[in-house]
């Protein structure tokens, strides 16, 4: 079903609600229940979501936020359980779900913004960091733990992650995997506010506003020349992490990292 308000069509979501305000839409994921944890239909919505506003000549800025108490815990480790099922053929296809929904959020011609509370964890980290900015609350946490779980970051957001933390702290998040809470977020300069959690989408609309008075066409042709710059190279060097991801589930690291991720204990790796 689709809307035809304002002159275009609005696909309708399972998982995502879209709000126009004049010239400012506010995409909120819809899987709270979840800490809005993303499967593969998840991913192909906000793709699908951020491909839509392409036909859209009014929205100038683009809000994402978390319905509930966090941003996104990222994927969805029943949805992952499930995919161990699929054909090899299709199970390459699907897990570049991820990667397309990045690409298509930093495609994206209007300024985006994440309103991000609560954790942003995993993928939910990589979509917090493809918007062109952040307003976080004062409980918002940044944490990618797929290091722990014996894999990779894939999504294509390696590069990413080093355009905007830098080499020495894009390790200390994809290797060592900490936990980083919203003081030091804002001091890394990740985040263009650090606000009360109630004041989150109010300070995150005067944002908003600020980059909607602006002429839209110039500045989404500054974004687009900015963002072809920082990465250009990003699909050469990362086309293949995907596989990458379904080669360390082959491996018995990954299970022993697994077993001692869910159980608390400790793993003994064994480099195979």
């Amino acid at each position: 079903m689709a809307d035809k308000s304002r002159g275009r069509t609005i696909l309708s979501y399972e998982y995502l609600s879209v709000e126009k305000r004049e010239f400012i839409s506010i995409v909120t994921f819809n899987r709270a229940a979840r800490a809005n944890a993303v499967n593969y239909d998840f991913l192909t919505e906000i793709e699908a979501v951020a491909r839509d506003f392409r036909h859209d000549a009014e929205s100038r800025v683009v809000i994402f936020v978390g319905a509930g108490k966090h941003f996104s815990a990222g994927a969805d480790i029943d949805g992952m359980s499930a995919e161990a099922e699929v054909p090899l053929v299709l199970k390459r296809r699907r897990s570049q779900a991820g990667a397309r929904a990045i690409n298509a959020l930093l495609a994206m011609d209007q300024i985006t913004i994440s309103a991000w509370r609560g954790g942003a964890i995993g993928g939910g980290g990589c979509l917090a960091c493809a918007t062109d900015f952040r307003i976080g609350a004062d409980d918002c946490f940044l944490q990618f733990p797929e290091i722990d779980l014996g894999l990779n970051l894939m999504w294509q957001s390696v590069p990413l992650m080093v355009r905007t933390f830098g080499p020495a702290l894009a390790k200390r998040l994809l290797i060592g995997g900490e936990r980083i809470y919203a003081p030091e977020l804002n001091e890394w300069q990740l985040l263009e506010a650090l606000v009360p959690v109630d004041e989150l989408m109010e300070q995150a609309l005067e944002f908003a506003a600020r980059y909607a008075a602006k002429s839209p066409v110039a500045a989404q042709m500054i974004k687009k020349s900015i963002n072809q710059y920082a990465g250009a190279l990003d699909c050469a060097i990362m086309h293949g992490d995907a596989d990458q991801n379904i080669l360390t589930f082959t491996t018995s690291d990954q299970k022993q990292a697994a077993n001692a991720y869910l159980n608390k204990t400790e793993a003994a790796f064994s480099g195979d």
